[in-house]
């Protein structure tokens, strides 16, 4: 009988994220939960023993697509050119805060909030872009007097105007390329006399 009550428990689960993953990506993060449940075909009380809060859901869908962003960041390391590993993961971050409205906003105030369940995940996520950026800046690529955090907000600023405009899905991704211009160290000629 445990073992049937654990493989219920464990389908209900599958079914929530299941439907959240839908209607997040339809209605946003602020999709009502009580739609969420009934997408599900579970009750309410049932997505509140999976899920005690929107942010735990929520922690549940990224998860994972936070941890690929990770390792993906870990495998760019050994790409050839630091600044290309760089704009190539902030392009791959950019498309993937996309897939949920409002999941920019989201992730800032996760970073923000050592006390949210999101933190943990999207602080990992900050330090795997962090080794990233460090080693742009060492090949000289990228100004020394930007932090992870900076080039992050950056990122999600873009994603979060791309997604108001309602343009093209590359948006964020061209606003991006052109944002690193910005974030490029100026050649030694073109620095202001000291």
């Amino acid at each position: 009988m445990a073992q049937r009550t654990r493989s219920d428990a464990r389908r209900n689960r599958d079914l929530i994220i299941a439907a959240a993953r839908k209607a997040v990506a339809a209605q946003g993060t602020d999709t009502s939960l009580r739609e969420i449940a009934r997408r599900a075909g579970v009750g309410i009380g049932t997505l509140y023993r999976h899920f005690p809060t929107r942010e735990a859901m929520l922690e549940a869908l990224l998860d994972a697509d936070f941890e690929a962003l990770r390792l993906r960041a870990d495998s760019l390391l050994a790409a050839p050119s630091p600044d290309e590993a760089l704009l190539t993961w902030l392009r791959e971050m950019a498309a993937g805060s996309a897939t949920y409205r409002g999941l920019p906003e989201s992730i800032m105030d996760a970073l923000a909030d050592e006390e949210s369940r999101l933190h943990i995940t999207c602080a990992q996520m900050r330090s795997a872009g962090g080794r990233l950026l460090e080693r742009a800046q060492r090949a000289g690529s990228v100004r020394d007097d930007v932090s992870i955090t900076e080039v992050i907000s950056l990122v999600l600023g873009l994603a979060w105007a791309a997604e108001r405009a309602g343009e093209a899905t590359d948006l964020a991704a061209r606003l991006l390329t052109t944002a690193m211009y910005g974030l490029a160290r100026p050649a030694q000629e073109d620095l202001p006399a000291t």
